[in-house]
């Protein structure tokens, strides 16, 4: 059976320059991750915060035994963001994670890697492709078990590795207008970066107070926060084992470790459920996508463990 593979997925939230110094920098130095993608993936219009940083925090997570992808838009709709996917196809220098069918033409051709946003449901989507160069599919969260399975068979025999998200919370839709600059009276073009304000997603309640949705600028995302500790072994006999953590404003080396130790076999699943639920992330947690349920639901890792 081959190595699992923790994996970074990129930071989707507006936080400012020095935070996310910091975030990798801690990320480099202590926590026991194998890949981390980079890159603005929600709004190009936050990218000039950050752009510059980068070949210092490349260097600082290479220099700690990190590899490091770079990650495309997820919404394409302006002619300079397609500039923008088109230029980052074209390095060689690291590989490329595509979140936009307008990086697929940038990309074929050569090895690259397909993210969760672009909702590769079948294994047609899948083969089709491989053909033109995807080598690893991140999976979308969304996805039950069943169809994981049989899209992780797929990539196999495709010669193809499969990623699936494992902690935190899931993007569930990207739209062309900016909810998050309208519930405070702006408009998309003027927005003066109010996500910023929520570095971990606005709250989105129902008409008798529930928390149901965050809101990320463009992005909606699950109140809950999605957490699989529980089925890395299922995953793992699917042949799936590279497991993505998204990055939040919890401590995400503890979640690291956490899940670190749970698929090296240092913990059981139990075990690993109480430290990670030790952490109080202040949401709830969910994996009902994965279990065909209701995705908002969680079903405890010691009645996942005696149905087994």
């Amino acid at each position: 059976m081959s190595t699992a593979k923790l994996t970074l997925g990129p930071i989707l939230f507006h936080w400012d320059a020095d935070r996310k110094r910091d975030f990798y920098a801690r990320i480099a130095d202590e926590a026991p991750i194998d890949t981390v993608y980079l890159g603005e993936v929600v709004c190009s219009k936050r990218s000039p915060f950050f752009d510059r940083h980068y070949p210092e925090v490349i260097e600082r997570l290479e220099r700690a035994g990190k590899q490091v992808v770079l990650s495309t838009l997820a919404e394409v709709v302006l002619p300079r963001e397609r500039r923008a996917i088109t230029e980052l196809c074209a390095q060689a220098d690291y590989p490329v994670e595509v979140n936009n069918a307008a990086g697929l033409s940038a990309a074929s051709g050569r090895p690259h890697r397909i993210g969760p946003m672009m909702n590769v449901y079948n294994e047609r989507s899948m083969a089709y492709l491989a053909c033109a160069g995807a080598a690893h599919f991140t999976l979308p969260a969304e996805l039950p078990r069943s169809a994981a399975e049989g899209l992780a068979r797929t990539a196999a025999d495709l010669g193809a590795a499969t990623e699936v998200q494992v902690f935190g919370r899931a993007s569930l839709a990207v739209s062309a207008r900016c909810y998050h600059a309208r519930a405070h009276r702006r408009t998309k073009d003027d927005c003066q970066f109010v996500c910023g304000e929520d570095p971990d997603g606005m709250p989105l309640r129902t008409l008798d107070g529930q928390a149901m949705l965050a809101i990320n600028g463009i992005q909606t995302l699950s109140h809950s926060y999605v957490n699989l500790i529980a089925e890395l072994d299922e995953m793992r006999a699917m042949g799936i084992d590279h497991y993505r953590l998204m990055p939040h404003g919890v401590d995400m080396v503890a979640v690291a470790t956490i899940f670190a130790d749970r698929a090296a076999g240092r913990t059981d699943a139990a075990q690993a459920a109480e430290r990670i639920e030790a952490l109080d992330i202040g949401a709830p947690f969910s994996n009902g996508f994965w279990h065909g349920i209701a995705g908002h639901r969680y079903w405890p890792a010691r009645l996942h463990a005696a149905s087994i």
